[in-house]
């Protein structure tokens, strides 16, 4: 019943084009293109993701008084109630409410830096996109190490805490530390996703809308500066005097995790949960005396300062006299007047002398950025020594798989020696095929292996895109996902009529996720396609955290998913390259991450989680877009419903793995390189100076004088000492790929055990238990190393297996 009134519904809006093959509903859903909605003159407006008072721009001021008046009610129970469970549960609701705050304005989440081009030496990731601790930013970016998240957005900042304001100076610290609190909670509820100001601000094709959301994050700075003061129920402003509502809410926590008894009598994820809200309070200093407190919240304005100036210096191009580049390759870069700006290093140009022109140029040194860096760096480190830490890196690591940076730099070293051999044989591969192409320079150079490597894929495989993209139209990768997300866990994607204004474009479908015994599980928005202004990254954004509520109902999960697609024709539906078929699978892992996930408190819903455990699941889906098995259910021709042939799948995954192991030996280096820049200060050398050393160790291509690429390196702010996290997050994903996919892709039994040991806890339980859980042992180092590099084996064993 729920399906045939909403796929009627659906259908009513759409123009179905002709094709030779027939498509499910969910199917068919995609692959035709939106006549909008009929004239509705006395329907109500729903609001955008239903939320009424979001039917029209001015919505945001009431919804965010609203959010603001439930948080300082619960600031008062929370104080006033005995230490026991409840504690937690009004924690857990003021987080909430907090989250929906910050719904409303720009949180200070860590904020994910951008890749700057596809393949480049210096793209951190192959290339790979989505966040350490919890240090804001003020800007914000796709919360993804995955590919094509290549764009930096950055957005006028609110005013935070401690500046741009007539407070600044002579600020009463109790006042302070209510600001810290408060980013220190937003930290942890905002900390993996977007939210939804942020995704109006970004997304929205009306100006008023997101004027509105601007105007929302500019007020939240004026906002945290008032709170209820629980003795006396009365709102109290920044500074007043007897302002003490953080020491009550800090010491209320304290309380009950002080006695043991109450502790004992807590479940696993209530005292997981109690610790975590701990641990964001202590993070940031609020248990240290007025002084360290004060010193604390001014280490974290100028982190927030440093950090967002550092990330505009990493995108900003570098300038040269136009007369200094040779005539014939000037056309490569923008230019403007005398000069020529590169804005990138050009790593896929064929040209070898535009990529190290690119290379060179790009890279030089700074002394503004260079200073902004070495600034970052030691403030972090002063910050986590005030608070208890020896360097930032052992603040970061707190409660990550790794747990300290010991083990991250026995992991990278042990993952280094096993890919030596690998690497250099990509080094000569690469060397010959540019000796073959360009004899009078063969001198293998860091601008060099993007460009070659892909030449030497195209020359073995020809796996050329353009092949595949008929046989992948969005509507059969979406079949393919129901088909999979069915098998696996029970669930079925149903297209829904969105209400009037609950969507900001008209091209946007809205998924209900129905599980076959338990029933709607929640929403999923897919903003799939290109238009004017919309940022260039695929992101998932988590708008409504799920969460057992009071009264006993579970408060469904809300997601978007944001891709970048060619619209879909009269005559043509959208066609996917195989790049963009298993971002679209990688993405939709995020979303049944938060789908699935039934943790009791939102805090840790989803992907609310570490950082080197939330990527867990996304990219485990790659290993599902590139098996055959799974490949042969959806991907068909879009005119004649051939199927793919699977020699041409077995092509492309073999692809993949060309030159594979120097691209995870550039990550090693990369990740290396960050945990030195955040350990032991004051730095032994000047951190170009120390680029040179890990380069040569950890990576093996000569480092070129007068560059300094680590000005480049984004993550640096928003995977500060944790950019390690996506190859331990592969590493994982692979290890139970093999414990419970690799022979059946669609075993139920296992898709229901990765489910409940794994993808139901979100951040609820530690993440370690949950891979223990799935693949009922608990794993060394030696196995994540192991897992890494069997996947760069060439025995295509997935593909080619008996088909008895």
């Amino acid at each position: 019943m729920l399906c045939a009134r909403r796929l009627g519904g659906f259908g009513a809006g759409l123009r179905v084009r002709w094709v030779s093959t027939s498509w499910s509903p969910v199917g068919a859903a995609f692959n035709v293109q939106p006549q909008g909605r009929r004239l509705d003159l006395f329907g109500e407006r729903r609001g955008l993701f239903g939320v009424p008072e979001l039917s029209a721009p001015e919505g945001f001021r009431v919804a965010q008084e609203k959010a603001l008046r439930k948080t300082e009610q619960l600031v008062g129970r929370v104080c006033s109630a005995p230490p026991g469970p409840q504690t937690v549960l009004i924690f857990d609701e003021l987080s909430d409410s907090l989250c929906r705050v910050a719904d409303l304005v720009s949180p200070p989440a860590e904020t994910p830096a951008a890749e700057v081009e596809a393949g480049s030496p210096l793209s951190p990731g192959r290339p790979r996109h989505r966040s350490g601790a919890p240090v804001p930013s003020r800007g914000h970016a796709c919360s993804c190490l995955h590919s094509s998240c290549f764009t930096f957005t950055l957005h006028a900042a609110p005013p935070w805490p401690g500046t741009g304001s007539a407070a600044t100076s002579e600020t009463d610290t109790d006042s302070d530390l209510v600001e810290l609190l408060f980013w220190c909670w937003l930290s942890r509820s905002s900390y993996w996703h977007w939210t939804q100001a942020d995704f109006v601000k970004i997304a929205h094709p009306e100006a008023a809308f997101r004027e509105a959301a601007e105007e929302a994050c500019r007020s939240i700075g004026a906002m945290v500066e008032t709170y209820v003061c629980p003795s006396s129920r009365t709102v109290l402003g920044r500074g007043a005097p007897g302002l003490n509502t953080n020491v009550e809410l800090y010491q209320s926590l304290q309380k009950l995790l002080a006695d043991k008894k109450l502790v004992d009598s807590l479940d696993p994820e209530t005292r997981r949960v109690a610790e975590l809200f701990m641990f964001d309070f202590e993070i940031s200093g609020i248990h240290l005396d007025r002084e360290k407190r004060k010193r604390a919240v001014d280490l974290n304005v100028k982190i927030l300062d440093l950090s967002s100036a550092f990330l505009m210096g990493t995108h900003f191009p570098s300038r040269i006299e136009k007369h200094l580049l040779p005539e014939h390759i000037r056309h490569h870069f923008e230019l403007a007047g005398d000069h020529v700006l590169v804005d990138g290093l050009r790593a896929e140009v064929p040209d070898d002398l535009v990529r190290e022109a690119a290379y060179k140029i790009f890279l030089y040194p700074n002394a503004g950025q260079l200073k902004c860096l070495e600034e970052l760096l030691s403030n972090r480190d002063l910050l986590a020594k005030l608070v208890g830490y020896s360097t930032y890196s052992h603040r970061a690591l707190q409660g990550t798989m790794a747990k300290n940076p010991e083990t991250v730099m026995q992991f990278l070293e042990k993952l280094s020696d096993k890919l030596s051999e690998r690497t250099i044989k990509d080094f000569e591969m690469i060397r010959g095929m540019k000796m073959k192409l360009n004899p009078q320079n063969s001198e293998l150079m860091p601008w060099d292996p993007p460009y070659y490597s892909g030449v030497l894929r195209a020359e073995r495989y020809n796996s050329e895109p353009s092949l595949y993209c008929p046989f992948f139209s969005l509507g059969a990768c979406m079949e393919g996902l129901n088909i999979l997300f069915n098998r696996l866990f029970g669930i079925s994607l149903f297209v829904e009529q969105p209400a009037k204004g609950e969507v900001w474009c008209e091209d946007v479908r809205k998924l209900a996720v129905v599980h076959e015994s338990e029933g709607l599980l929640g929403y999923i928005y897919c903003d799939f396609f290109q238009r004017a202004d919309k940022p260039h990254q695929d992101c998932h954004f988590t708008i409504r955290g799920g969460r057992l509520k009071e009264d006993g109902d579970y408060q469904l999960p809300i997601v978007v998913l944001m891709l970048n697609l060619p619209h879909p024709s009269k005559n043509l539906p959208t066609l996917l390259t195989p790049g963009m078929m298993e971002n679209l699978f990688h993405e939709m892992g995020h979303a049944m991450h938060s789908m699935l996930g039934r943790t009791r408190y939102q805090h840790v819903t989803g992907t609310r989680c570490p950082t080197d455990f939330a990527e867990v699941p996304s990219i485990l889906m790659e290993y599902f877009a590139n098996d055959y098995r799974v490949v042969h259910q959806f991907a068909r021709h879009y005119q004649t419903g051939q199927s793919l042939p699977r020699n041409m799948v077995s092509r492309l995954c073999e692809s993949k793995k060309v030159c594979a192991a120097a691209d995870m030996q550039l990550q090693v280096f990369y990740a290396a390189l960050d945990q030195i820049y955040h350990g032991k200060h004051p730095l032994r050398s000047s951190t170009t100076d120390i680029l040179r050393d890990t380069q040569e160790k950890f990576y093996g291509l000569p480092y070129v004088p007068n560059t300094a690429w680590q000005l480049r390196f984004s993550h640096l702010v928003g995977y500060g000492a944790k950019y390690y996290s996506y190859l331990v997050s592969r590493a994982v994903a692979s290890m139970v790929w093999r414990e419970c996919f690799l022979r059946d892709p669609f075993n139920r039994a296992a898709g229901e055990r990765y489910r409940r040991e794994m993808l139901a806890h979100g951040g609820g339980k530690e993440p370690l238990l949950m891979v223990q859980g799935v693949l009922q042992k608990c794993p060394s180092i030696d196995d994540f190393v192991n897992a890494l590099v069997s996947d760069l084996d060439m025995d295509f064993e997935t593909f080619l297996m008996d088909s008895k």
